[in-house]
C-alpha cells in the first residue's frame, strides 16, 4: 500500500486492507468488484468511508450478476461483458494516471 513509486493501482475483486492502513494509500485506486462476491463486498462500506475520510482518489465498480474471478477467461466464472467493461475502464485509468 505504501509503495512510493506506484502511480496508480487497479485491484480486481480483492479484499480491502485493514482500515487503519488506508491512510498509507498514496496511489489513485480503480477497484473492480464482482456483484455476487458477498464475502469480499461486505467490507466495502467501511472501506469506502475510510477512503473518503482520508481524501483518497478512487473509483469503484460493482459488476452485477457476476462472480469472483469474472475477468479470468480460463474459468467458468468468466463473464465476457463484465470483463470487457472492466478492461476498458482499466485502460482508461492507466491512460489517465500513467501518461
Amino acid at each position: 500500500m505504501a509503495i512510493p513509486e506506484l502511480a496508480c493501482a487497479v485491484p480486481f475483486y480483492g479484499r480491502q486492507p485493514p482500515l487503519k492502513e488506508v491512510d498509507k494509500i498514496k496511489a489513485p485506486l480503480l477497484l473492480h468488484y464482482a456483484g455476487l462476491d458477498s464475502g469480499i463486498n461486505e467490507g466495502w462500506p467501511a472501506y469506502e468511508q475510510a477512503l473518503k475520510e482520508h481524501h483518497k482518489v478512487y473509483e469503484a465498480y460493482f459488476y452485477q450478476g457476476v462472480n469472483h474471478g469474472f475477468h479470468n477467461d480460463s474459468t467458468p466464472r468468466y463473464d465476457r461483458a463484465a470483463a470487457d467493461l472492466a478492461w476498458q475502464r482499466t485502460l482508461a485509468w492507466f491512460e489517465k494516471y500513467l501518461r
